[in-house]
């Protein structure tokens, strides 16, 4: 018999310690074998002593544990953030964690603000190339405090971080289906090459490059401009999309939209065959936290997709499948026009799970 698998949770600040603790509740209904194991990084422990992160913290994670489960940094004790930026930018980067993976799915018509839209309308993933671009915080400032005060940011493209994520787009388009079943059939790149020509004109050869290995794979372009546009007026389009580190982190927001907000989306940090982190996109929002009040569907949701990472497809497809029930039976949080709270909503979910 294969060894438990080791869970790292860590919850964060403000709301994430409110909806981590509700998908683990969910999980542990599940009586999935992982061993869930705390770690208390965030503001808490970096006032208290000035850690953000151990010194061998990153390199405990990824030799102990087969996934991380994040709720969400940030705290106005801590001004600068700088806990937030060692710790998530942290884990993507030093632990190079490449891929983001964001499935966009309306669960139930009444979510979304769009007229007309049915969940067969949105269910799309977007993945985001998650070490590279302007996050890699190189640039400079020249003349400054003058009216000549230059700020010049770096936007860094390699050659093997945009053939990885691309190859990573291609792969997930082969090997998954969407909610109905129907297989996915098109990858779309998303860029800004009529501008940012250097940078734009790599993502385009490499595209077209790795396209030609995947002739049953429609490959498309859209500038991001014209993505938006379209995320909003035709989403159903869409099977997989593939992007840079900024264009993913700005359009997976306005997709979280298109799924009733952020308290409804769910993000895979990963890199195949490595230890990789799991997290709800949505941010701390330190006024909600402890009032029982914040939407755990997300952090739910993303629960159940480091499952399936970690190989627990059944346990998986309960959870999805009870956030589904939940949320075509109401039994959601007043953000998305339910009656319940926090706590409750975790346990109606987990409720399901066990007998569903």
């Amino acid at each position: 018999m294969s060894p438990r698998k080791k869970i790292a949770v860590i919850p964060g600040d403000g709301i994430g310690k409110d909806v981590i603790s509700q998908a683990v509740k969910v999980i542990e209904a599940t009586r999935v074998p992982v061993d869930l194991i705390y770690l208390d990084w965030g503001a808490d422990r970096y006032l208290k002593d000035g850690t953000t992160v151990p010194p061998d913290g990153f390199e405990m994670l990824a030799r102990d544990f087969g996934a991380i489960l994040v709720g969400a940094f940030g705290d106005p004790r801590v001004p600068s953030n700088i806990h937030a930026k060692e710790i998530l930018l942290g884990m993507r980067f030093k632990m190079d964690l490449y891929a983001n993976v964001r499935p966009v799915r309306l669960l139930d018509a009444s979510l979304c603000p769009l007229k007309g839209m049915e969940p067969k309308d949105i269910d799309f993933v977007v993945i985001r190339e998650n070490t590279e671009g302007p996050y890699v915080d190189r640039g400079r400032i020249t003349d400054k405090g003058t009216e000549d005060e230059v700020a010049i940011q770096e936007d860094v493209n390699s050659y093997k971080g945009v053939r990885r994520i691309i190859r990573y787009a291609f792969e997930y388009c082969v090997n998954n289906k969407k909610a109905d079943g129907t297989p996915c059939a098109r990858v779309l790149m998303c860029d800004k090459s009529n501008a940012m020509t250097y940078a734009g004109g790599l993502w385009q050869r490499v595209f077209r490059e790795l396209g030609a290995e995947y002739p049953q794979i429609k490959a498309e372009h859209m500038y991001v401009d014209a993505l938006c546009a379209q995320m909003v007026r035709a989403p159903r389009q869409f099977d997989v999309i593939v992007t840079n580190n900024m264009f993913g982190d700005i359009i997976t927001d306005l997709a979280a939209g298109l799924q009733g907000g952020l308290g409804m989306a769910g993000s895979g940090n990963i890199h195949p065959g490595r230890t990789s982190m799991f997290e709800p996109v949505h941010g701390s929002a330190p006024p909600l936290a402890g009032k029982n009040i914040a939407n755990p569907m997300g952090a739910i949701l993303t629960a159940a997709m480091m499952l399936r990472h970690l190989g627990f497809n059944e346990e998986s497809r309960k959870i999805e499948a009870a956030v589904l029930e939940a949320a075509r039976q109401r039994k959601i949080t007043q953000d998305i026009d339910g009656t319940l709270g926090t706590k409750e909503a975790g346990e109606w979910v987990a409720d399901a799970v066990v007998n569903g």
